[in-house]
């Protein structure tokens, strides 16, 4: 199982982003994707999830309406569009995925919202 993720940068508040994920080693289509974050200091928290097919998400309350978690299985990419970014969204951005009964993770993706 390989993750990798890109996209990550420097934004001014209120800016946006669009991160990606692109999956090697599985069936992308068959498994639900996740993307946590991790700021300096803080636990790493789930951000969004995304069902198989694409037709569940969840988002953590911070970012609902802000954020949008998608998934082309076509490609074994899943996408998290960042809106409206604000300074707490700070943090290095995880691609996950549960399989064969542990966690993967990619290297992460650094954003840095700031003026």
């Amino acid at each position: 199982v390989h993750l990798v993720e890109s996209g990550g940068g420097l934004v001014q508040p209120g800016g946006s982003l669009r991160l990606s994920c692109a999956a090697s080693g599985f069936s992308f289509s068959s498994y639900a994707m996740n993307w946590y974050r991790q700021a300096p200091g803080k636990e790493r928290e789930l951000v969004a999830a995304i069902t198989s097919v694409g037709g569940s998400t969840y988002y953590v309350s911070s970012v609902k309406g802000r954020f949008t978690i998608s998934r082309d299985n076509a490609k074994n990419t899943v996408y998290l569009q960042m809106n409206n970014l604000k300074p707490e969204d700070t943090a290095v951005y995880y691609c996950n995925v549960q399989w064969g009964g542990r966690a993967y993770w990619g290297q992460g993706t650094q954003v840095t919202v700031s003026s």
